[in-house]
């Protein structure tokens, strides 16, 4: 029992002075003189990165709209850096590379990975 309980105390006697360190510096960091926060760390670059991916999503979307014979309800557009994936179905086989084509030429894509798949009619083969 003696063990237990000294075990407990130096896990404890480690993991305060480290996590006092931690905080020190991520408040160093908040508050450095003549930058800020996001320069100095990494971790405010996502909500950047969201917010360009949203839009880029929006672009792509768009884009799609503009073509009344795609039925732009059935696709869904994921972002990521550039990158966009393409879910969804379509009515017609052609226009699975036509959707790629669209996003494709939408400025700020580098990528397209299409996973679309042609919609079966109901009740037919």
């Amino acid at each position: 029992m003696k063990y237990i309980r000294a075990l407990v105390m130096a896990v404890a006697t480690l993991i305060v002075p480290l996590s006092t360190n931690a905080w020190s510096q991520a408040s160093e960091m908040a508050s450095a003189p003549g930058g800020s926060a996001s320069s100095a760390s990494g971790s405010a670059a996502p909500v950047t990165g969201r917010k360009a991916d949203r839009a880029l999503r929006r672009k792509v979307y768009a884009a799609i709209v503009k073509h009344k014979e795609i039925r732009a309800g059935d696709i869904s557009v994921i972002t990521k850096d550039g990158a966009v994936t393409l879910n969804g179905t379509v009515t017609d086989a052609a226009q699975i590379g036509q959707v790629a084509d669209i996003a494709k030429a939408v400025d700020g894509v580098t990528s397209v990975t299409n996973k679309l798949a042609v919609k079966k009619p109901f009740g037919g083969m």
